[in-house]
């Protein structure tokens, strides 16, 4: 629960914020969360005190690790799961994938190198909302597919699927939009390596060099 979550690292420092996606129609937390720390000290001995570790009460342990925020050169895309991470207690439902709990920083981010899992995928340009890029997809995807995997997360204001001109299939890719940053990172963080049908999806904030939507 989002009480469980503030209690476990509020021992750390100084919380500004915490948040538990759930799913908006069962409830049900997606085992994904962001905890905001008041310094960025905090959020650092959260993240070593924590990752890997095996809360009480947990049957395995949990993966801890920063969220990236507009802006971030290095590491510009929030942090791909660990393939070691496992579900912890009641933050992952038994139904649910593994999901990493995420750490958003309030102050302005640096690059942080030292942190050793930083993935490199740059954010796009801010604007209106949030673009999220969505690789593997089947030939057979629509539009409707992008609704059901990104609407549980918040609001999307536009999904495209982006087709081969003579066949009218999927090409293999497509575009969300999101109007909330920490919704969208959510949603990244829950569906990147998710399996749809026999694919893993590939799922990160829109660069400039991906194609354009």
């Amino acid at each position: 629960s989002q009480e469980e979550l503030r209690s476990l690292f509020g021992s750390l420092g100084d919380i500004e914020s915490c948040k538990l996606v759930r799913d908006k129609v069962t409830g049900v937390s997606r085992g994904v969360g962001f905890i905001r720390f008041d310094k960025r000290v905090e959020a650092e001995e959260a993240v070593r005190g924590l990752h890997g570790q095996k809360p009480l009460g947990a049957a395995e342990p949990i993966t801890v690790k920063f969220a990236n925020t507009p802006g971030q050169k290095s590491g510009g895309a929030l942090l791909s799961l660990c393939p070691g991470a496992r579900r912890y207690g009641a933050l992952h439902p038994p139904a649910q994938r593994f999901r990493p709990l995420s750490l958003l920083p309030r102050f302005s981010p640096l690059a942080i190198e030292a942190v050793p899992a930083l993935a490199g995928v740059g954010l796009g340009t801010p604007g209106p909302g949030w673009c999220i890029f969505v690789y593997n997809l089947a030939p057979e995807a629509d539009e409707s597919v992008l609704w059901q995997l990104f609407g549980p997360f918040g609001a999307v204001t536009n999904v495209k699927v982006i087709r081969d001109f003579a066949t009218n299939k999927c090409k293999g890719f497509g575009f969300v939009t999101m109007t909330n940053y920490e919704e969208a990172a959510m949603a990244i963080a829950s569906l990147n390596g998710y399996r749809l049908g026999d694919r893993v999806l590939q799922v990160s904030f829109k660069t400039t060099k991906q194609h354009k939507a």
